[in-house]
């Protein structure tokens, strides 16, 4: 089963359910869903299902830290329930040790030299490891191996 055909069955159990939580995060997710395959006249396959699920995460996160520094533990806990409900839909992510494994690969196989090839060593690792790490995990870690490079 695609993971977009998983998101639609579980706003239909969430509905079912009346999890109206859940059904918002859902919907707000299918909606984003949408709105990509309308502007870019594309039928979205299960990898930029989850690069958008991605983003809708980083997004959740930054509106947590802002809501914290702004004493509204309300809405972060809002923001917090919903990026719970997002983060089941992101495959199983690599380890740190494991990115670093990844990423000396790339750095290898590109050719890089130092800190002045981050961009092409990213561009690499972007496509590589989008959706199975956190890219700022993946951007700290090349960093230390051009560093170390």
């Amino acid at each position: 089963m695609s993971l977009k055909q998983r998101i639609n069955d579980d706003m239909k159990a969430a509905m079912r359910a009346r999890e109206t939580e859940r059904l918002g995060t859902i919907r707000l997710l299918q909606a984003a869903m949408k709105q990509k395959e309308v502007d870019e006249r594309i039928e979205l396959d299960d990898a930029a299902v989850v690069g958008i699920v991605d983003k809708l995460i980083k997004q959740r996160k930054d509106s947590i830290d802002a809501f914290q520094k702004a004493g509204r533990q309300d809405l972060a806990d809002k923001e917090s329930a919903e990026m719970a409900v997002l983060q089941a839909y992101l495959p199983a992510r690599l380890s740190a040790d494991e990115v670093a494994a990844q990423v000396r690969a790339i750095v290898a196989e590109v050719g890089a030299k130092g800190p002045g090839d981050m961009g092409k060593v990213m561009g690499a690792a972007k496509q590589r490891l989008a959706g199975k790490a956190d890219m700022g995990q993946v951007s700290a870690a090349v960093k230390a191996a051009l560093a170390a490079g």
